[in-house]
């Protein structure tokens, strides 16, 4: 996210009967649609590319590139929320499930999937008439009926339900399967019942709805964006008289902001930097530097990924392209692998801030606030929080034996810079176009795109055509899963603002003493336990458009209130016990996470101390603006 996945399960299937039957029908439906959204996603890059080229190189715009773009971008989206919830790819929290029973977890693992089921059924039919509301509406360069572009909606809720229902008849056990839905159906039952009684209650269904619907649901392993849905479908739909095509309108609308089209653009674009190598010579130059000093790797290891982060749209692609490369030669060196972990956990906290970071673009998205001014704000803020990082680095490896280490000639440092200078110039030259206004996030990552295959073709000589169809369909199923996240967060994000309760939260923050300093305090240790539950995405897309307005109203510069808030989230997201940016890091190293526990704090501390530097000096934010 800067989304993470965490899969939910899917045992292996008996090779007879109904469920043999159904896995084939699911095989055929998945390759389909899997299909269809890598067609869909090599025509968003044609399109956006062509009009990348009309504007800039023919000087004659295509009126209609962006907005075919956007049409194909939420098909994308629906197809992808479809092809992630059939690998389990959806975002969730798995503290609590990863500690229960066996028993109580293959129970969890079923409710996780029929709350899922309950949502796309209540809103399924909302949706197709919401589709056939749209084809009065023509679209303004094309001119065609809108319906063409919202029929995606109920097409890709349909496809997530068949998709659902598969993952039933995959489990192993049918008394899960059936307590599940028995559960699942007798909650929504009471509920429904309790309708009038939950109306006259007024503002406490916020806390009915918004805390213990979402809590319950989070906390049991349901996916966060189903859980956000059912919370606010129930609340929309049990206490106030809002027609339910209003629920699918902001659906819509989050999912359809145009600053997004750079999400899957920038996943993909990450995809192809690892495998065109340019990662590798990047971080072959960096140990040719720094291996030879102690403490050298691990400093490499922060300086790749602060120079890679953000362009995958995930931290645990980040961590997979540079995990991999360097813990061998570390361990060999005597490293202990609890330490590796913590620090590459760590430094997926300390990079959330880097450009091009999907959570600043989402960030720009829903709050206003300019994406040239967020990706200048968040280069430095990150190198503070690096620095604190090497400071624990130096201090625990001040002592490392680096006798049998051969320190390579400048001759060898300059070679491998010199091959590694076009991989390197890659990330800087997409966060300068943007800054400068040269281009904007999704133009520019199209030419990164175009770069980045030219480069691999012509430079690194490293491009397996093979690798592209899986990378494709990684790609749209990444980009589902964040920006259903975002629509469902913009629904329930605008249900807490008409129920009045964006008007009660700035009165209370405007209350907290100490003004912008209490505020900011505030604001980090909220952040810090939303990061940790419900990840950083989520969090800001149903936060920010409240808190921002409020940061302003305190003196608080909005560019300067992102960094913060982004710090304190991936904080919590990277830190155990709940965080699942930690675990992802553990799953990436094949490192117990129990080994990490030990090192890890010591990171977390630095983090924190430079989280403080951060708030407390501003300029470190918007000093460069």
């Amino acid at each position: 996210m800067n989304s993470h996945a965490v899969a939910m399960p899917a045992p292996d299937l008996p090779a007879s009967g109904l469920t043999a039957a159904a896995h084939r029908i699911e095989q055929t439906v998945g390759r389909i649609v899997e299909a269809v959204a890598a067609i869909v996603l090599v025509a968003e890059i044609l399109i956006l590319g062509a009009g990348v080229i009309a504007r800039y190189v023919l000087h004659a715009p295509l009126v209609w590139s962006d907005e075919l773009a956007s049409i194909l971008f939420l098909w994308l989206s629906m197809l992808g929320a479809a092809i992630a919830l059939r690998r389990g790819e959806h975002m969730r929290m798995t503290g609590v499930v990863a500690r229960v029973s066996p028993a109580v977890r293959a129970l969890l693992e079923a409710v996780a999937t029929t709350a899922a089921i309950a949502f796309l059924l209540l809103i399924l039919p909302h949706a197709l008439d919401y589709a056939s509301e749209e084809r009065f509406i023509v679209t303004p360069a094309l001119e065609i009926a809108s319906a063409w572009r919202a029929a995606a909606i109920p097409t890709g809720i349909a496809l997530m339900l068949l998709a659902a229902v598969f993952r039933l008849v995959r489990l192993h056990a049918l008394k899960p399967v059936l307590l599940a839905i028995a559960l699942t159906a007798a909650l929504l039952m009471v509920f429904w019942l309790a309708g009038p009684v939950l109306k006259p209650l007024g503002r406490l269904n916020l806390v009915v709805f918004f805390v213990g619907v979402v809590g319950l649901n989070v906390f049991a392993g349901v996916p966060i964006a189903f859980a956000f849905a059912l919370a606010t479908f129930g609340y929309l739909g049990l206490t106030t008289s809002t027609p339910m095509l209003v629920m699918v309108g902001r659906l819509d609308e989050g999912m359809s902001h145009l600053v997004l089209l750079a999400v899957p653009l920038f996943i993909f674009l990450g995809a192809l930097i690892g495998m065109t190598g340019m990662a590798a010579a990047m971080i072959q130059w960096l140990s040719a530097l720094l291996g030879h000093v102690r403490g050298g790797l691990s400093y490499v290891l922060i300086g790749a990924m602060y120079l890679v982060s953000g362009i995958s749209g995930s931290k645990i692609a980040d961590m997979a392209a540079i995990a991999p490369v360097l813990f061998p030669e570390m361990q060999a060196r005597g490293a202990k692998p609890g330490d590796l972990v913590a620090l590459l956990a760590a430094t997926g906290a300390q990079t959330e801030t880097i450009p091009p970071s999907i959570v600043l673009i989402t960030i720009g998205s829903v709050t206003g606030v300019s994406i040239a001014a967020l990706f200048t704000g968040g280069m430095l803020p990150a190198l503070v929080l690096g620095l604190g990082l090497c400071s624990v680095v130096w201090w625990r490896y001040r002592n490392e034996d680096l006798s049998h280490v051969r320190r390579p000639t400048w001759r060898e440092v300059g070679r491998l810079g010199l091959v590694a200078l076009p991989a390197i110039a890659l990330p800087f030259v997409i966060r300068l176009a943007v800054v400068e206004g040269v281009a904007t996030a999704t133009e520019v990552s199209t030419i990164g795109i175009a770069y980045s295959v030219i480069a691999g073709l012509l430079i690194y000589r490293q491009f397996d055509w093979r690798r592209l169809p899986a990378m494709l369909v990684e790609t749209a199923a990444l980009t589902g899963a964040i920006v259903f996240i975002i629509g469902c967060a913009t629904a329930m994000a605008w249900g807490l603002t008409q129920s009045g309760f964006s008007q009660k939260l700035a009165e209370l923050m405007a209350a907290i003493p100490g003004g912008a300093w209490g505020f900011l305090a505030v604001s980090i240790v909220t952040f810090i336990i939303l990061g940790s539950i419900l990840e950083g995405i989520p969090a800001i897309v149903l936060f920010g458009p409240l808190l921002f307005p409020i940061a302003r109203q305190a003196g608080v510069h909005e560019v300067h209130y992102a960094m913060v808030v982004i710090f304190a989230m991936g904080i919590g997201l990277f830190a155990p016990p709940f965080g699942v940016g930690y675990y992802g890091a553990c799953a990436i190293s094949k490192i117990n996470p129990d080994e990490g526990l030990r090192y890890i704090w010591g990171y977390v501390l630095a983090l924190l101390l430079g989280l403080v530097a951060v708030a407390a000096i501003p300029w470190f934010s918007i000093g460069f603006l």
